[in-house]
């Protein structure tokens, strides 16, 4: 016969694995796991692709939500993968996310759901997180072909290298922005909000009285707008 110490450490244990095989409720006291992996979309002020320059979003803090708990229960730093995990999880629900900037400063959380079973690990969506330089706006991009005289003689043509383009919210009396024309003929506004705009160049007559030549475009939200080869400005321009 079991003596008194042993039979107590006999129920103890018992009572442990019966509380461990019952509970219900997602929390910590598991064998299972949830992982994932943080990226960070970067919006440097050059970079006429928006989206392109993605990378780890490595010491990023990530937050979980424990089923349907109103305030996280724990977090953790990705590493310099952007990887992060939650480790000793019961089985049920879990919610992770982490904060993306928005350009007025607004941290807003992106958030992920994922079913954990036991014993298992529960792998998370990527969460994409904005530095909040260009998030949500857009890219007006376009080219401008000169044709150059001096007096009434044409001296050739080609890309208007330096060719000043200006850029107005459509009903508004002036413009926002204006931008120099690149060696290659390209001209590019950047962090636009969604919206219509004319797009304005002036041409010259031999009097070198200049003209405007405007072109309306509508962009939204993350775009890369970039105007047909048909809408290309042609500008004389006197030397």
């Amino acid at each position: 016969m079991m003596n008194n110490s042993k039979r107590l450490f006999f129920v103890i244990a018992l009572l442990c694995v019966l509380l461990a095989s019952c509970n219900t409720h997602e929390g910590e006291g598991g064998t299972g796991t949830v992982r994932g992996y943080v990226k960070l979309v970067h919006h440097p002020d050059d970079d006429y692709q928006l989206n392109v320059d993605t990378v780890n979003a490595a010491k990023t803090d990530v937050f979980i939500v424990y089923g349907n708990d109103d305030f996280y229960g724990d977090d953790a730093e990705t590493n310099p993968d952007g990887l992060y995990q939650f480790e000793y999880l019961t089985p049920g629900q879990y919610t992770v996310f982490a904060y993306s900037t928005l350009p007025s400063g607004e941290r807003i959380p992106v958030s992920e759901t994922v079913s954990l079973e036991r014993g298992s690990v529960a792998q998370v969506p990527i969460l994409y997180i904005h530095d909040g330089k260009a998030y949500g706006t857009s890219i007006i991009k376009g080219k401008v072909w000169g044709v150059y005289f001096h007096n009434e003689s044409y001296r050739g043509e080609g890309w208007a290298y330096e060719h000043r383009v200006y850029l107005r919210k459509l009903g508004d009396t002036y413009h926002q922005d204006d931008v120099r024309v690149g060696i290659d003929g390209i001209f590019a506004f950047q962090k636009v909000q969604p919206g219509t705009y004319e797009v304005i160049t002036y041409t010259q007559d031999a009097l070198e009285v200049p003209s405007p030549m405007i072109d309306t475009v509508t962009v939204g939200a993350d775009e890369i707008y970039e105007m047909t080869p048909d809408t290309t400005f042609v500008v004389r321009i006197q030397v």
